[in-house]
């Protein structure tokens, strides 16, 4: 069986944005890619650049401030940084779409819902406009909106936030793309629309076979939904792997303390193990390994040498110079870890 092919692959990107303090870099070679039909998953503190990434993937970053200072982004074989503005919009609305955790700042709130969604159909494919209204509410009743045809006619805010954000799917799922970027999809939703949410894209990406990025600090979201993930800390990529071996067996020392803050349904009272310390500023970026300054394993040549990602199982790699006692559950005073 022919191995799947990368849809995506991102490689050494660093973007720098101009602040009122300075020029910092957000991104600091970021490296990932995602398959024909598989789901990534990038985790992360707030501020790691989950989502500077994918804006960045999606040519959505602020053209006053910020700017690619080196890597490739390729699309299909298409380099997307290289690209003129009118085919990086005509390939954002058609094959390459985004929900936005926000769904009420996502939607026009003067314009009906359906009109929305039908604007796409009517600029981007030339129907009529009685086809794209067809086309709008069958995307919505797709989406598990209760009486699409009448909601339709509905405001943004007449709907629940859950509502909303099954609208904003609709529209990002309405001409069919191959590649759906969620960047915190379930943000300020209750556990239970959340779990709908993901229900709901775990359902339509295997029914349309196309490709997913979700961008998450919520480890739990993503267990039963990912394939594979990525960790990112200070602009970086430190893990990637099958979703399964990076929970699992961690081989990098920040995903192994994202893994201990979660709280297990099989050890009830059991103390969480927080990470120590704060992320730190793009201003004021640490030497060498980023994670340094919060990390039990660090030793001098964390502080002065930047780890390169390497191997560390099949499809598994991790950026530390001690992965492999990380990932064996060996512990800083050398004794294995429970």
């Amino acid at each position: 069986m022919a191995a799947p092919k990368p849809l995506l692959t991102v490689d050494d990107l660093v973007v720098s944005f101009d602040g009122p303090l300075g020029t910092y870099r957000a991104l600091n070679g970021v490296s990932f890619h995602v398959d024909e039909g598989e789901t990534l998953a990038i985790l992360g503190e707030s501020g790691s650049g989950k989502s500077v990434t994918v804006r960045a993937v999606m040519a959505l970053l602020p053209r006053h401030s910020a700017r690619v200072e080196q890597g490739t982004i390729r699309y299909a074989g298409e380099e997307l940084t290289a690209l003129p503005v009118r085919r990086t919009r005509e390939l954002s609305s058609t094959q390459l779409a985004m929900v936005f955790q926000d769904s009420l700042t996502a939607l026009n709130p003067v314009i009906r819902v359906g009109e929305q969604i039908a604007e796409l159909f009517r600029v981007r494919l030339r129907t009529s406009r009685r086809e794209a209204w067809k086309r709008a509410v069958a995307g919505l009743d797709r989406v598990g909106i209760p009486n699409a045809a009448a909601r339709a006619h509905d405001y943004p805010h007449q709907f629940s936030g859950g509502m909303r954000q099954r609208v904003v799917i609709a529209m990002a799922l309405a001409l069919g793309p191959r590649l759906l970027i969620a960047d915190e999809p379930t943000t300020a939703l209750d556990v239970t629309v959340q779990a709908q949410i993901m229900d709901l894209l775990r359902e339509l990406r295997q029914a349309d076979g196309m490709a997913m990025i979700l961008i998450t600090h919520d480890l739990g979201v993503v267990a039963d939904v990912a394939d594979r993930v990525a960790v990112m800390y200070a602009g970086t990529v430190v893990e990637t792997g099958p979703l399964r071996a990076v929970y699992d067996r961690p081989a990098h020392p920040y995903t192994r303390g994202l893994m201990n803050s979660i709280p297990a349904a099989d050890r009830p009272g059991a103390r969480l193990t927080p990470i120590e310390g704060m992320p730190p500023s793009p201003l004021r970026t640490p030497s060498g390994c980023a994670f340094h300054p919060r990390c039990p394993f660090a030793r001098a040549n964390c502080r002065s040498q930047r780890p390169a990602p390497r191997v560390v199982a099949p499809g598994h790699e991790a950026a530390c110079h001690y992965a492999e006692e990380v990932m064996a559950g060996v512990d800083v005073d050398g004794s294995r870890a429970a």
